[in-house]
């Protein structure tokens, strides 16, 4: 097997291969006290640079630049969903779950989330900004509220500094619906 290892190395190489980055699960250390048992996350909206497999970066003249070989490992909306669906969960102790909502019932409250820009600039910041919406099953107590969140990255990172910022921005973004959007 080892003499062919060459062999397979230059049939990927000429293939072009492309390269899939997921985005790491960070660490729930803090712990939100909400008032609802059950809450289900809507599927996130994106903007169309953003809902691509190719990882976008904006360079300082405003221009957003990709290759077709560096890609997100998942479909970014749904990995975006499942992100926040995890962090809810980790920080609140509730029963959350992406729509359509797998259990009996329905969960006391729905969250969507719709995503403006969602990229990393050159300089180093990974940039979050939207607006989500906390909606109770009971039709009382409606909320929503605008974020805009940056998580610093170093450039000479790459990719993989590029997913922990992302990451970052989503468990930061996670922690704001629950305090002021879910309390």
């Amino acid at each position: 097997m080892l003499r062919f290892l060459p062999l397979i190395l230059l049939i990927a190489a000429c293939s072009g291969t492309s390269l899939r980055y997921p985005v790491p699960v960070p660490e729930v250390t803090e712990s939100v006290s909400i008032r609802f048992g059950s809450v289900e996350v809507r599927d996130v909206s994106l903007p169309s640079y953003a809902a691509g497999e190719e990882i976008q970066i904006q360079r300082a003249d405003g221009a957003l630049v990709s290759s077709g070989d560096v890609l997100w490992a998942d479909d970014p909306s749904r990995e975006v969903s499942l992100a926040l669906s995890r962090n809810l969960a980790a920080l609140t102790g509730a029963k959350v779950a992406n729509e359509p909502w797998p259990f009996d019932g329905f969960a006391d409250a729905r969250v969507e989330v719709r995503v403006e820009e969602m990229l990393a600039v050159e300089s180093g910041a990974f940039r979050l900004t939207g607006q989500y919406f906390v909606a109770p099953t009971n039709g009382r107590g409606d909320r929503s509220d605008y974020f805009s969140i940056a998580a610093p990255y170093d450039p000479a990172g790459g990719i993989a500094a590029i997913s922990a910022a992302r990451a970052a921005a989503l468990l930061e973004l996670s922690e704001r619906i629950a305090q002021d959007g879910l309390r």
